[in-house]
């Protein structure tokens, strides 16, 4: 790929949209960075993974931490820096990738090859799927789906400028339930190949 492109998708919980994710970094030939980058985090740091993941994508306690100008003692504050650089290290050395979730649409911004894609899905679809995936009733589906939501949404407005899911912070938003996976992943690629050639 001539051009770098690093594609940055969020999504809402039940629209599947990390596996719209995983298939167009598979048909363009790309890295895909999910939760996944902790691995190789934790391989670099020489630590085991779960003391990242413990942390990970996890407010901070006011509580039980602090912060003095650039210095805090939060783990997840930390956790959170250390995938922000990571991302940011991805993007300097040229590489192009996919990337799920991460504030990455916020962490890369003003990257001229940066795509940023927001899924959204119907809230009939989104149980439906969430059901079906980890074998739940429909009260425990929308329980789920809310904790996700509300966790995603408070991490990314604590580590970015723009709102979660606020379409005016994105390039393209796109309801996959319409479509399904198979056609919301076309109208992505045909976008992504536009936007590639400009």
């Amino acid at each position: 790929m001539a051009k770098q492109t690093i594609i940055a998708i969020s999504r809402e919980f039940g629209s599947e949209g990390h596996e719209i994710a995983r298939i167009i970094a598979e048909d363009l030939g790309l890295k895909l960075y999910d939760r996944s980058m902790l691995d190789e985090m934790a391989d670099n740091m020489g630590i085991k993974v779960e003391v990242l993941e413990k942390h990970d994508e996890k407010p901070r306690n006011f509580f039980l931490t602090r912060t003095v100008g650039k210095y805090t003692n939060s783990m997840e504050e930390i956790v959170a820096d250390m995938q922000f650089e990571f991302i940011k290290e991805k993007a300097d050395s040229g590489e192009s990738f996919v990337i799920v979730g991460r504030c990455a649409d916020s962490v890369l911004r003003g990257m001229e090859g940066l795509i940023t894609i927001f899924v959204i899905g119907t809230k009939e679809a989104k149980v439906k799927h969430v059901m079906e995936k980890f074998n739940m009733n429909e009260s425990e589906a929308l329980i789920k789906m809310a904790r996700h939501d509300k966790k995603r949404s408070q991490y990314h407005n604590r580590h970015s400028d723009g709102k979660w899911g606020d379409s005016r912070f994105y390039d393209l938003c796109i309801n996959s339930s319409l479509l399904g996976v198979q056609g919301t992943v076309k109208i992505l690629e045909d976008y992504i190949h536009a936007r590639m050639e400009k």
